[in-house]
């Protein structure tokens, strides 16, 4: 049976849409009102610029469309920027005992930390306050990427300030420079003249299944002492997080680990301490934080830093298609995705040049499959302009795209 679309989708590149955005505001009432956090805190900041595929709801909610229905009305949020810089007035409220159960993770989590802690770092936001003098604004958190002092946190974070310092694990502290920023993902590059360094072992979510160990190292609250860790597993993959009214991260992590204020830039890593995502984002509702975090999955976060790292900045990876999600009818009257129906294809892009024609379905891109938008874009970031990906139509065929770069104004 032939693919049929439903739901018109943005036009062009799916990094910007520019024609169609559909209205996701008619189930709200149903659904709820969900808005993003990022998870680092006290300045607010807008995050992660440039590439929506969803229409916001009003001023002060945006509708999340992956979420399930809520039964009260719940908002998940974007959390301010960065953490308070008097994280020492902070109240700490003590915890009440618990009967302790067992384990259900196969996982060292002391032998984790070892391998980790030394390479997660606080990321310092100063600048002059109210009297006039040089102070610390807030804090976040970063990853040490390599030797050569490069560090990568979140754009988000760096946002907040116009100087930064970083705060090694064993107390070291640095003026840094920032390399390049890129808004559409929400990842910046920081350098330091640090040697020493313990660059951090890269992991790949393609390994992860759901339910697998998950650890998240961070700098909550900007508190002396160094990074902690929290635990929790791998919840989903490919998460839609709207972070702003203007704003979509996609193909997110989401994990139950705790991630707080201050911990934006911070590590998710494996059960083995490899880097699996740049934990970004928290959910809170109206009865608070949800237990909910989203991290930027390594395959994108490693892209965006080697070109930014190379060139200053990262490219956005440019198709020039019209998509609409393609479904299929089943023969016991239900609908399955089939991939992404183009619709249009604009004249001299990376689309028509690779033979790219109106009404094929999209089914995967070098081996991962695409049933939605959020798919689309999630697949596409791995990837930078002037690379060669590997499309696969509905019906087989795989045609080489060599991906161009967003235009100017798009």
């Amino acid at each position: 049976m032939e693919p049929r679309a439903t739901e018109p989708m943005p036009s062009g590149l799916p990094e910007t849409p520019v024609h169609n955005e559909p209205n996701r505001n008619q189930n709200n009432e149903r659904r709820g009102y969900w808005r993003w956090y990022a998870a680092a805190a006290v300045v607010a900041a807008a995050v992660a610029g440039g590439i929506s595929a969803a229409a916001t709801s009003d001023s002060s909610s945006v509708v999340a469309d992956d979420e399930p229905v809520a039964t009260t009305t719940t908002t998940v949020v974007e959390a301010p920027s960065v953490a308070p810089a008097t994280a020492t007035d902070t109240t700490v409220i003590e915890a009440p005992l618990a009967i302790p159960s067992p384990a259900p993770l196969l996982l060292d989590a002391s032998a984790v930390g070892e391998a980790v802690i030394p390479s997660v770092v606080t990321v310092q936001i100063t600048g002059t306050a109210f009297n006039g003098q040089e102070a610390v604004l807030g804090s976040g958190s970063g990853v040490v990427y390599d030797n050569n002092g490069h560090i990568l946190t979140n754009d988000h974070v760096v946002a907040a300030g116009s100087n930064y310092e970083i705060v090694l694990a064993d107390g070291r502290i640095y003026p840094a420079e920032i390399v390049g920023t890129d808004p559409s993902t929400d990842l910046a590059v920081l350098e330091v003249t640090a040697l020493d360094l313990q660059p951090i072992a890269i992991g790949s979510t393609d390994a992860l299944t759901v339910g697998d160990p998950a650890v998240a190292v961070g700098s909550p609250l900007g508190l002396d002492g160094g990074p902690s860790l929290t635990v929790g597993v791998i919840s989903a993959f490919g998460r839609q997080v709207q972070t702003s009214a203007t704003s979509i991260l996609y193909g997110m992590l989401q994990t139950d680990a705790p991630i707080t204020s201050g911990s934006s830039g911070g590590a998710l890593v494996d059960s083995a301490g490899r880097l699996v995502g740049i934990t970004t984002a928290v959910g809170v509702s109206d009865v608070g934080v949800e237990g909910i975090g989203f991290a930027t999955p390594s395959e994108i976060v490693t892209r965006v830093a080697d070109e930014i790292i190379a060139t200053g900045s990262a490219s956005s990876p440019y198709l020039g298609i019209w998509p609409e999600p393609a479904l299929e009818d089943t023969a016991d009257g239900g609908s399955e995705p089939q991939g992404i129906l183009v619709t249009q294809v604009d004249a001299g892009t990376a689309a028509a040049a690779a033979g790219i024609n109106e009404g094929d379905v999209i089914a995967a891109i070098d081996g991962i499959r695409i049933d939605t938008f959020n798919d689309l874009v999630a697949a596409l970031r791995r990837f930078g302009a002037g690379d060669t990906i590997r499309m696969t139509l509905d019906d087989g065929t795989i045609i080489p795209v060599i991906l161009g770069d967003r235009p100017e104004g798009l």
